[in-house]
């Protein structure tokens, strides 16, 4: 049985230089940069866990970490303004690669 997916908007605040590169390069490979320290994501629950545990490994014990799940309903009332995308609503594939 395939997972359901929801956004996460995921924010951080890194006090190191090093470790910032880090944690937003990592987050790349999981989702889209809204803003400097801000990302989207589109994860199952196994998923956002497994990020959140690889985050919290790459971060330092004063750095700041912020998941933030949206439902469907919720993601739909998102406004913007400026060049973010407005790429909030369920895509709608037919299968899924594992």
């Amino acid at each position: 049985m395939a997972e359901g997916k929801l956004w996460y908007l995921i924010a951080y605040d890194i006090r190191d230089q090093a470790r910032l590169r880090r944690v937003a390069k990592h987050l790349k490979g999981y989702g889209v940069r809204m803003q400097y320290s801000i990302f989207r994501c589109r994860l199952t629950d196994r998923g956002i866990e497994r990020l959140k545990w690889e985050l919290l490994n790459l971060m330092g014990g004063n750095d700041d970490l912020l998941v933030v799940g949206l439902c469907e309903k919720c993601a739909s009332r998102i406004s913007k303004k400026g060049s973010i995308k407005d790429e909030w609503l369920a895509e709608t594939a037919s299968y899924e690669i594992v």
